[in-house]
């Protein structure tokens, strides 16, 4: 997808979720970062992992539970939480549920 500058999105409408899947869009790349949308359907996640970089993740709908280095965390609607470089972390859908995931990479 590519997003022209100087217009204004909805952000309900700039992905879809698709059933058993993972679904993802990137909303910005850059050398310095990038700003990826994700809808994840009930039930699916993905595994432990880790970033080089720190990364945030701000919820736009639904419930999932994010584990940081072995604590687990509930997000809901609206909430947001930032992701330490170099940690392993994992995600899993309570519900359906869409995120933005913005990394710097500095």
């Amino acid at each position: 997808m590519s997003l022209n500058t100087s217009e204004i999105f909805n952000i309900d409408t700039l992905i879809d979720y698709q059933e058993k899947s993972v679904v993802s869009t990137e909303i910005i790349k850059k050398e310095t970062g990038t700003i990826t949308m994700f809808a994840f359907d009930e039930g699916e996640g993905l595994s432990e992992h880790s970033a080089p970089f720190d990364a945030m993740v701000q919820v736009i709908d639904g419930t999932l539970k994010l584990t940081i280095d072995r604590k687990e965390y509930t997000l809901n609607k609206g909430d947001m939480i930032i992701m330490p470089a170099n940690i392993p972390h994992a995600l899993h859908a309570e519900t359906k549920f869409k995120m933005i995931l913005t990394m710097i990479k500095s």
